[in-house]
C-alpha cells in the first residue's frame, strides 16, 4: 500500500481521537512532533516513514489521556495491521511508541535511531514557550495549583519544571535534538526568573 494513503488514514483517525483533548496532548501536539521528528530524522539519516507514523501514533497509548481515548497497545498493532502496513514496519512503530515516554526510562543504548528522533522531537514540545503552555494546561486539566512556594516536589505546575522540563535538553538523543533544545531550555529559565520576580513581588 503506498505510503502517503498510509499515512493520510493515520492522520485522520489520530484526529478524529485527538482533536478535542484538553491536556495538552491534543492533535495539534501530535502535528508539531511529527514536523520536529521529521526535521531531525532528515538530518540523522532515519527511516522517514517509520518516524512519521511513529509521531502520528506516539501519544495514543499514554495514560495521561481519559480512559474515554486512549488506546492499549494491541488497539494499535491491530489498527497497524487493519490497514496494511507490513508487519516489519508496524513492529518497529509498536516497539517506539513503547519505550520513548520520560516515565519509562528506557536507556540510550535500547533505542532505535528512530525511537531516538521520535523522543526527541516530543521531548521539543514540552519546552520553550509552547512546552510551558502546555504545563499549564496539563496542570489545569488534573485540577493542580500554579505554584506552591514551600513545595518544589509536588503536583503545582511550577514543580513541573523541576522535575521534568529542565532536564530534557541533557537528555537528547541526536545533536540535531540537543541544537534546537538549547534555545527553548534558556527560555525556561528566562520564564521562571520572570515568574519568581512577580510572585515576590520584586519586578
Amino acid at each position: 500500500m503506498e505510503e502517503k494513503y498510509i499515512i493520510r488514514k493515520i492522520e485522520e483517525f489520530v484526529h478524529r481521537k485527538l482533536h478535542l483533548e484538553g491536556s495538552g496532548h491534543d492533535w495539534w501536539h501530535i502535528e508539531r512532533v511529527r514536523k520536529n521528528a521529521l526535521r531531525i530524522g532528515e538530518v540523522e539519516h532515519a527511516n522517514i516513514f517509520v518516524v512519521e507514523l511513529a509521531a502520528l501514533l506516539h501519544d495514543l497509548i499514554d495514560d495521561k489521556l481519559p480512559v474515554t481515548v486512549r488506546l492499549n497497545v494491541n488497539d494499535v498493532e491491530c489498527y497497524l495491521e487493519e490497514i496494511g502496513i507490513e508487519k516489519a514496519i508496524a513492529a518497529d512503530v509498536i516497539s517506539i511508541i513503547n519505550v520513548i515516554s520520560f516515565r519509562k526510562n528506557t536507556p540510550v543504548s535500547q533505542l532505535t535511531l528512530e525511537a531516538k528522533v521520535v523522543q526527541d522531537a516530543d521531548r521539543l514540545d514540552a519546552i520553550g514557550a509552547i512546552g510551558i503552555a502546555r504545563t499549564f494546561i496539563y496542570a489545569g486539566s488534573k485540577g493542580n495549583i500554579l505554584y506552591h512556594p514551600e513545595n518544589h516536589e509536588g503536583t503545582d505546575a511550577i514543580s513541573h519544571f523541576y522535575a521534568k522540563l529542565l532536564k530534557l535538553k541533557d537528555l537528547m538523543n541526536t545533536d540535531t535534538g540537543r541544537s534546537i533544545a538549547e534555545e527553548r531550555h534558556q527560555f525556561l529559565y528566562q520564564f521562571l526568573d520572570q515568574f519568581y520576580q512577580e510572585w515576590n513581588g520584586k519586578e
